[in-house]
């Protein structure tokens, strides 16, 4: 119950009431008894001097003297039923001599120290001084108000001491009276309090207990919750308040169940398999084209079990590296080839929630560039013969020594011709044999600083043609790998080639031969022409070039850095490429030592 902010309302309101009235209360009657307590203090006083100033008895300075005339004055004084008047006299041995007590005949010629009065207050009025105290008689259960008054001769000493007891039992039921009106008037004004409190708290939490009942609703899946506008207070402002989020979330749920509306459709119909997976290896969703695909290659999940990346070629996904989480894979399913692609999608905290796996469908480009292939590989072997028999013929008839100025020079251009259709043909043949793995690996131990200094050598002219400067880092350290020196020596040539043909006049070239971690590489930096951010990707495809006339101009066959790749990737190493257009260009040549060192 009192969980409620209701009754914690009203036992708040109700404590702070009943502590604000009990302070009042202490407060007012102890002020009222005390001020009781002086009214009768200064009563009596006053009443002690009338007495002194008014008795011709007590004017003298011998009471015993006069003990029966001061005996018949204060008889004579008409005083209150609750008060008893005491006269005492005698420096060294203070003795009543009078007093309205009825037992005054056993009271009078008693040693006032030693009676019922207190002593404590008569040596203080012989003293000179008036005081007084209350005396509570436990045993008779009295409450007493006793003053000494001292009485004074002509010379200023004291002679004697009007003693007073005054009863306090009227006073006390004043005061008890008293507090059990406040008393009273305090649970009244409790009740008055947990009423009144009631009503407030009622007031303010019956539009929250709406709101949380609507607000329950809406959690269910129910939206169309509207709360009472009330009040213009701050509850009421709070209703209209989730009177306009209901709105807004009903208009935002619409939006949403639009927008997934429309990528459901599209996510059903889109040509690619797409697939998520959570952090656990578990599928969390599927369209029907991926589904289709992982039955055909007899894979059954569902969301409980764990998703076998590893049969869809994908491996080494570690969630705490972000970057085995991106990439792509072929996957080969009976006749039909897929290119596999992955990413990491992130919830709203961007942290990583699981995979998201594409399959594209590559069967009809991978026929086409097989076709292609065998197209290339086949008129490679067809070119191949014919082209040798021209330049045959071409040199036997340059060689019988034709007088002919223009028919040696049209059997010039033929030869060039034949030697730069050998060479592509060379080049094609080469590609077929790569992409069929039918080139026969001569590996052997090779020194790659010495293979770096012949392929130097070989490019000399061709540096010093155009005055490039060439700088040289060679590690001499290196130790010996096994390659087939032939290929790589190509591969290596091929991108020295195109550095020195891209470089202007007066260039600088670096080749530089390093060790990184587990493989060495190669580094042929120049400060050329460069190559274009949105040419960079293509740059080692098959008869792509970036300058299409320039290239020609400078000759080649397009297909030189297409064959270093595949070589040096046949190699188990990679080729990066970096530059930028108008400063210059960097190309790595990396060879693992860990796979190929002897």
């Amino acid at each position: 119950m009192f969980s409620s902010i209701k009754w914690k309302f009203i036992v708040v309101y109700f404590l702070l009431v009943f502590i604000a009235m009990v302070i009042v209360g202490i407060f007012i009657i102890r002020r009222l008894e005390s001020q009781q307590i002086a009214n009768i203090t200064n009563t009596t006083e006053q009443r002690i001097e009338t007495i002194l100033r008014s008795s011709s008895y007590l004017a003298e300075d011998d009471w015993l003297s006069v003990q029966e005339g001061i005996q018949e004055t204060v008889n004579e004084w008409r005083l209150g039923s609750n008060e008893t008047l005491y006269v005492i006299y005698g420096d060294e041995v203070p003795t009543i001599i009078a007093t309205t007590s009825r037992n005054s005949q056993k009271i009078i010629g008693q040693n006032a120290l030693s009676s019922k009065l207190d002593p404590t207050l008569i040596l203080k009025a012989y003293d000179g001084e008036k005081a007084s105290r209350i005396i509570v008689d436990p045993n008779e259960n009295t409450r007493e108000n006793h003053l000494a008054y001292p009485a004074f001769t002509g010379v200023g000493k004291v002679k004697g001491v009007i003693y007073m007891v005054t009863d306090l039992e009227n006073v006390y039921i004043t005061v008890n009276e008293s507090r059990r009106i406040l008393t009273n008037a305090t649970l009244i004004a409790l009740l008055i309090t947990v009423f009144l409190g009631y009503l407030i708290a009622s007031s303010i939490t019956e539009p929250i207990r709406d709101v949380t009942k609507k607000a329950e609703e809406m959690a269910r899946g129910n939206f169309d919750q509207f709360v009472e506008v009330r009040s213009d207070d701050e509850i009421g402002q709070l209703a209209s308040m989730f009177n306009h989020l209901t709105l807004k979330l009903k208009e935002t749920i619409q939006e949403m169940d639009l927008e997934r509306s429309k990528l459901d459709t599209i996510f059903s119909y889109m040509a690619e398999g797409v697939i998520a997976v959570d952090t656990n290896g578990k599928m969390i969703h599927a369209n029907p084209i991926a589904l289709e695909i992982l039955n055909s290659k007899n894979i059954k999940v569902n969301n409980d079990t764990i998703f076998p990346l590893e049969l869809i070629n994908i491996e080494g996904i570690d969630y705490s590296d972000e970057t085995t989480l991106k990439g792509e894979r072929n996957l080969e399913i009976d006749s039909q080839v897929f290119k596999v692609k992955y990413a990491p999608f992130k919830n709203e905290k961007n942290d990583i929630g699981g995979l998201i796996i594409v399959f594209q469908d590559m069967t009809k480009e991978h026929k086409l560039d097989n076709i292609r292939k065998e197209f290339v590989a086949n008129v490679s072997h067809e070119l191949k013969t014919p082209i040798t028999t021209i330049k045959s013929y071409t040199e036997t008839l340059m060689d019988t020594g034709i007088d002919d100025e223009i028919s040696m020079k049209f059997l010039t251009v033929i030869n060039n011709e034949c030697d730069r259709m050998a060479r592509l043909v060379r080049d094609l043949l080469q590609l077929s044999n790569l992409d069929y793995q039918k080139t026969i690996w001569k590996k052997e131990e090779v020194s790659l600083p010495h293979l770096l200094k012949d392929v130097l050598l070989k490019l000399e002219f061709a540096i010093k043609e155009k005055e490039q400067e060439l700088i040289l880092d060679i590690d001499e350290t290196l130790p010996n790998i096994v390659i087939d020196k032939d290929a790589v020596e190509r591969a290596i040539i091929n991108i020295i080639s195109n550095s020195i043909k891209y470089t202007n006049d007066k260039g600088k070239i670096k080749v530089s031969l390093k060790k990184k971690d587990n493989s060495v590489s190669v580094i042929v930096e120049d400060n050329g022409i460069g190559i274009p951010k949105e040419d960079q990707k293509r740059i080692f495809e098959r008869f792509y070039r970036v300058e299409k006339g320039r290239s020609r101009d400078l000759g080649g066959t397009g297909l030189g850095l297409s064959i270093a790749k595949e070589i040096i990737e046949a190699h188990g190493g990679e080729i990066t490429l970096e530059s930028e257009f108008g400063e210059g260009t960097t190309v790595e040549i990396k060879l693992p030592l860990n796979v190929i060192q002897t």
